[in-house]
């Protein structure tokens, strides 16, 4: 195995499961109630005056950036967490909420899915056939459908 597979083994790992997260309003709003309650219990760790219902309103509060400021880190450990938070909700998170609804408003509700796409190119060479069939039975010529459409006749 080389080197080069074994450091993208992770990134690709992470890479799946934020694509999983992605493709689910549900699983997003998990991910980030867990994130919330993860990151408000270990700064109730780190900050050992914080009860854990102000440790969680320090997370949402850092999370959503607002930082009112009214509990603020004073350890190194809490300042480090605090500074992944923001960074995962800035740089994962929100980008992953925002494409999620940007890709919701894109959507053409009116385009073909696959399996209709299949049923009219089979409809189509049905007829493509009837009509082979009959301009062979009355004689008539008609022009192949792979070459250039025929110039207009002078009349």
């Amino acid at each position: 195995m080389s080197a080069m597979h074994v450091l993208l083994t992770p990134l690709k790992r992470i890479y799946r499961a934020i694509v999983w997260l992605a493709n689910s309003p549900a699983t997003l709003i998990l991910a980030y109630a867990i994130l919330i309650v993860v990151c408000g219990v270990l700064y109730h760790f780190f900050e050992d005056e914080q009860s854990i219902g102000d440790s969680i309103w320090w997370a949402v509060v850092t999370a959503s950036t607002v930082g009112y400021g009214d509990i603020s880190p004073s350890s190194w450990e809490a300042r480090l967490l605090a500074g992944i938070l923001i960074s995962l909700m800035v740089l994962v998170v929100i980008p992953l909420i925002t494409a999620h609804f940007a890709s919701k408003l894109i959507v053409d509700s009116d385009a073909f899915h696959h399996e209709e796409q299949e049923e009219l190119k089979n409809n189509l060479r049905r007829v493509r056939a009837l009509m082979e069939a009959l301009a062979e039975r009355e004689g008539i010529t008609l022009p192949d459908s792979a070459g250039p459409p025929a110039a207009p006749s002078d009349r």
